[in-house]
């Protein structure tokens, strides 16, 4: 049982306990802090996606294919499908001569409310494109497009490029191939799950190593936060707030990556019942602790960061009714 936990507080009680499980590792996989179970197995959802498209960089696809910063940030993302996102990801699909039709994952409508309720309003019929997913999934296509492989099936585990990224994770989280256990994704691609240590040694990598592909990839997210995810969206407000500081990236069900180069750390946590609302505080309250634990907090953002501190809970009226908190803490190694 995890001793962090998101409360939902409503008059005199606690109405919902969200436990939450954190690793926090140097690059060699150390770990630095933590809470719950560190070594806990779980899917990395769209978290995983940097390095989804790492091997499309490490073999060149970047001068095949003419891709750009915006191009690489949106394959990371898990966008909103504002019509930035569309654009790149139409401009993904030029370059790989291709059309929404090659697409394996479907359309949904989008992750940020307001723009779902536009799209309700006006009748729109969300197509692959509108995946927060799009640029994964081109980015996936683009390697089976550069090896000869064929596109068909991309996104089934059997596939080489599916094989491709599941040796570049287990190089990256330092975990043996046999350690990835394997599922599928609600876009439909192919799914890892491997402990929370594992994500969290990728995710410290990814921040400070000098591997050429990993910097550009790493420029790419930093550079362009919000085609990572969008409006609104904890992973853009971090990373625009925080510049050159952090890289975030949201998974589904409860998770979140991060990576804090200056201090060489990163992390990633579950919330063990799957709750979003939850993931986002746990995030900030995670990085609170090791900014306040251990430095790194110049011109830390905690104004940009107010709606994840302590937020209200209001009825339809719009009258405040509670609070979200948390309780508990991270263990210092």
């Amino acid at each position: 049982m995890s001793d962090f936990a998101i409360v939902a507080v409503r008059g005199p009680l606690v109405e919902s306990l969200h436990h939450v499980s954190v690793a926090v590792t140097r690059p060699d996989g150390s770990l630095v802090a933590w809470t719950g179970d560190p070594e806990l197995v779980t899917f990395w959802r769209s978290a995983a996606k940097p390095f989804q498209l790492l091997p499309l960089i490490e073999d060149g696809g970047i001068g095949a294919f003419g891709l750009d910063r915006a191009m690489l940030a949106l394959a990371c993302g898990s966008h909103n499908a504002e019509p930035i996102h569309r654009e790149v990801g139409a401009r993904w699909l030029a370059a790989l001569g291709l059309t929404e039709a090659d697409l394996a994952c479907g359309g949904h409508p989008s992750l940020w409310p307001a723009l779902a309720d536009q799209m309700l309003h006006d009748d729109i019929t969300p197509s692959p494109l509108w995946s927060n997913c799009s640029g994964k999934h081109s980015s996936l296509l683009a390697q089976a497009r550069l090896h000869g492989w064929p596109t068909a099936g991309y996104e089934e585990l059997g596939h080489p490029v599916q094989q491709r990224v599941a040796a570049t994770i287990s190089k990256w989280s330092g975990l043996a191939p046999e350690a990835l256990q394997w599922g599928v994704d609600g876009c439909t691609a192919a799914a890892v799950a491997l402990s929370l240590r594992g994500m969290a040694t990728a995710y410290a990598r990814l921040g400070v190593a000098d591997d050429p592909a990993i910097r550009t990839m790493r420029e790419a997210m930093m550079g362009e936060p919000h085609l990572v995810a969008g409006t609104d969206r904890l992973d853009t407000i971090l990373m625009q707030a925080w510049p050159g500081r952090v890289i975030a990236k949201i998974g589904a069900e409860g998770v979140y990556s991060a990576t804090l180069p200056e201090l060489e750390l990163g992390l990633s946590l579950k919330v063990e019942d799957g709750d979003m609302k939850s993931a986002g505080l746990a995030l900030v309250g995670v990085l609170d602790s090791i900014v306040e634990r251990l430095g790194g907090g110049r011109e830390w953002p905690g104004a940009a960061l107010a709606p994840w501190h302590e937020p209200v809970i209001r009825n339809t009226r719009r009258e405040a009714t509670g609070y979200y908190g948390i309780v508990g803490g991270l263990r210092y190694a």
